[in-house]
């Protein structure tokens, strides 16, 4: 009973912490991965996860094959969260740069999983987690110029914004029961509850709301030292509520965003005191409400990492995970306005709201450049006894830049471009009981 309480107490702490979290993200805008172990190692983790925290996320089956078992462990991990966002906009008048307010978000997560009963082949588990964020912030720039377009060109007006996306803010939460079946000694099945709290800002204050999924998995070890895994993420959609006029009529419009589906599979081999894991995995960006109407193509995603016992409860990590940028770019679009209407001559429909070219396309690019690629990681975890042990970890994800020339409200030739890089310190601790 008292270990119970402990444990509630701690999940209650960790939830209370989590609803402050926001998150920036590296494969699309989704996190490499959750938890100090999984991230040091590139995100891996769908066959043979090491913590509580990272089997509930990548694969809910391994939690029936996890390090910890047959007992119970409890995680608490914290991500600090760097990201380096830059814009350039070069027109024929000259050209306008700014750097993003730089901040760092504290991300933190949760998760335990337990045997359900004495003996028992069912465990459950229970993670949260911050896992999808993006954003920018160039309130106070010089992109940030509500007269950027002078129509009488003599300082009178009428005017027009120099961008749109100048401030984009999106956070996903994610609370994820689950439970695993161990079917024999070597295959289990398990699955997750996904249930989102997501919010967005795009500077008309946040829009709140709840979105649903399921996760399934599997986990296969053909021999002892050798493991399998599947698993799927169905698409899991919110409704954004009057979060931007995007049509300038005066009236705030809604926008659907849906985490896409995703497949994963991974293989884990381990040798003596070596554990060696490759994840692929696919997003299917071009599918999901929102990326869909703002052109995100699908996503591979292929992660390795290793993690090696150096000495007695010393263990090194380090690993790499790539994912091409999703973003795509449109080369040659007319963003201009005819004179004679007050209309743009090329304008997209995006959920029944119909958007100027040059201002969906300076959304798209200076509002949600989550396009980054490679990342290495590294960390290192120490075991005090068979049940404390603290977790490190350091991801970098390298400088990319994206951009696409066309033309402005004038007609005149611009070119749009953003870049990233990331860097983030984690930082984690397990009990096992």
């Amino acid at each position: 009973a008292m270990k119970a309480k402990i444990t509630l107490t701690m999940i209650v702490v960790g939830l209370t912490l989590l609803l402050a979290a926001t998150a920036s993200a590296t494969n699309g805008d989704n996190l490499i991965g959750v938890g100090p172990i999984s991230r040091a190692m590139g995100g891996v983790g769908i066959a043979s996860p090491q913590d509580a925290i990272s089997a509930v996320f990548s694969n809910p089956a391994a939690m029936c094959f996890g390090p910890y078992c047959p007992a119970s462990q409890f995680d608490f991990a914290g991500t600090l969260f760097m990201p380096h966002v830059e814009a350039r906009i070069s027109r024929a008048n000259g050209e306008v740069t700014a750097e993003s307010d730089e901040k760092v978000y504290a991300i933190p997560a949760i998760g335990f999983s337990m045997p359900m009963g004495d003996g028992s082949d069912w465990r459950f588990g229970l993670s949260a987690y911050g896992v999808t964020g993006l954003g920018v912030d160039y309130r106070g720039t010089a992109i940030d110029n509500p007269k950027g377009f002078d129509f009488s060109g003599q300082g009178k007006g009428p005017f027009a914004p120099l961008v749109a996306g100048e401030f984009t803010s999106l956070q996903i939460m994610k609370f994820a029961p689950a439970v695993g079946y161990a079917l024999s000694s070597n295959l289990s099945l398990g699955i997750a509850l996904h249930i989102d709290y997501s919010s967005l800002d795009l500077r008309n204050g946040s829009s709140f709301g709840y979105g649903f999924g399921v996760q399934p998995g599997l986990i296969y070890k053909p021999i002892d030292n050798l493991s399998l895994g599947l698993t799927y993420s169905t698409p899991q959609s919110v409704d954004h509520e009057n979060v931007n006029d995007f049509d300038q009529d005066g009236t705030l419009d809604d926008l659907e965003l849906e985490a896409p589906q995703q497949f994963g599979a991974g293989i884990a081999y381990e040798f003596s005191k070596v554990l060696v894991e490759t994840n692929l995995k696919w997003i299917n960006w071009s599918g999901a409400a929102g990326y869909e109407d703002f052109d995100w193509d699908d996503q591979w995603v292929f992660s390795i990492g290793a993690q090696v016992e150096a000495v007695d409860n010393l263990f090194l990590r380090a690993g790499y995970n790539y994912g091409e940028n999703p973003l795509k770019t449109h080369d040659g679009f007319d963003g201009s306005f005819n004179p004679a209407t007050g209309r743009p001559n090329d304008a997209v429909d995006v959920q029944g709201t119909t958007i100027p070219r040059y201002y969906y396309e300076t959304f798209r690019m200076i509002g949600f450049p989550a396009v980054v690629e490679h990342h290495l990681t590294l960390g290192a975890g120490y075991h005090f006894t068979e049940r404390l042990g603290i977790h490190a970890g350091y991801v970098r994800a390298f400088e990319k830049s994206v951009s696409q020339k066309g033309t402005d409200l004038y007609g005149m030739p611009v070119e749009l471009e953003s870049t990233l890089s990331e860097d983030s310190i984690e930082f984690g601790l397990s009990y096992r009981f």
